[in-house]
């Protein structure tokens, strides 16, 4: 657990700079401003595309071998934006071996903790995770400011330590048998678990549960970096780094009251602040000073964590109990992206139309609100 915990950290935290390096190298090559968002739709298409075949990849392997694999494949795309390839072209390698990597990663912590720990432990990979996202915004946002080509070079070295940080992790056995791969018999196996998993109750709540948090997580992301220079009059990549990385820090507080006072058998405790989390996004406009600023951030982070970890640990289990945990998180990472690629897509279409980046918060405010809304009152009566 420890060495998956140091992987997951390093890995996350050049995932975070990166997002800032990235933006600011097409700022630096003269792309139109709406073109930092079409950076996360490069992203998370990969994800998309490689859905059907990277669960049953990672559940075929051992999965701390796969995550060596995939940080392999997520450093030769920042090395690719070091030697001038196209940000694009590049963050997309980036994208496939972040598909490859996160069923391992979560698929794995059903492998090193009991199934009474398991909420316990994807606790503890989001605090790893937000650690990294803390540290990460903060140092991608700082070190742009000084150099774009020297914070690449960093993320690059974060990337091949988190391979390194890989090689400790025990090599427990695989989920499935190997079996010879084939494109078509991979995608109907990816469409009848997908079906399955739809008909559960608790899974179809996790699904769509956790596709709406991290749609708008992405969203709101370039919303913050739009937002500050417009309300807060400040222009450095600094701000909205420290922002993202106070949303991180209420994410912290809220996984840990989550593993606290919600369990598996109790999850629909947590729905109410997936509400909450539209509430605070369209309270946004009304923050026009930095110590109301972050204490925003801080309230969405807090009842994001409280929702999201809850509802992971809900989907592994359902993994644990049929298909393998490896292909339930590939189809978690389908609703996620798509909704990710939905509503990103949507800020960059509000953003190229010049809509008022106020105007953009509040609706997009009240869509999540209203979406985690309809979620909660349609959640399953029965365990």
């Amino acid at each position: 657990m420890v060495a998956t915990l140091g992987t997951q950290f390093l890995t996350a935290l050049a995932d975070n700079a990166l997002l800032f390096a990235a933006i600011a190298l097409v700022r630096q090559q003269g792309y139109p401003a709406w073109n930092g968002p079409l950076l996360q739709d490069f992203f998370v298409a990969t994800y998309i595309l490689l859905a059907p075949f990277v669960g049953e990849f990672a559940d075929a392997l051992p999965k701390g071998r796969v995550m060596i694999l995939a940080n392999i494949v997520k450093c030769v795309g920042a090395l690719g934006m070091c030697r001038g390839v196209n940000p694009f072209l590049s963050y997309a390698l980036v994208g496939i071996g972040a598909a490859a990597y996160s069923p391992a990663k979560y698929g794995i912590l059903g492998e090193l903790a009991a199934p009474e720990y398991l909420v316990k432990a994807n606790g503890l990979i989001e605090v790893s995770t937000v650690a990294a996202i803390l540290l990460g915004a903060v140092a991608g946002g700082a070190l742009t400011d000084w150099s774009i080509e020297g914070t690449l070079i960093a993320i690059t070295g974060c990337y091949a330590a988190a391979a390194l940080s890989a090689l400790i992790i025990p090599r427990l056995k695989r989920a499935v048998p190997v079996a010879r791969f084939s494109v078509i018999a991979s995608v109907e196996t990816f469409a009848s678990q997908t079906r399955a998993l739809l008909g559960n109750p608790n899974a179809r709540l996790s699904l769509i549960g956790t596709g709406l948090f991290w749609g708008a997580g992405a969203a709101l992301r370039f919303l913050v970096i739009a937002w500050v220079p417009v309300a807060l009059k400040v222009t450095n990549n600094r701000l909205p780094a420290f922002l993202t990385a106070m949303v991180a820090a209420g994410i912290v507080v809220g996984a840990i009251l989550a593993a606290r006072f919600v369990r598996i058998e109790v999850v629909h405790r947590a729905l109410p602040a997936g509400i909450l989390i539209g509430v605070g996004v369209c309270l946004l406009p009304l923050a026009g000073t930095l110590p109301q600023a972050f204490a925003l951030m801080a309230f969405v982070g807090t009842c994001s964590g409280f929702f999201v970890v809850p509802l992971d640990a809900l989907l592994q289990r359902q993994g644990e109990d049929g298909l393998g945990v490896g292909s339930a998180i590939a189809i978690q990472n389908l609703f996620e992206n798509l909704s990710m690629l939905a509503l990103v897509s949507g800020y960059t279409a509000a953003s190229f139309m010049k809509v008022p980046v106020n105007d953009i918060a509040v609706g997009f405010g009240l869509v999540l609100a209203l979406s985690m809304g309809a979620l909660t009152l349609m959640r399953p009566t029965t365990r």
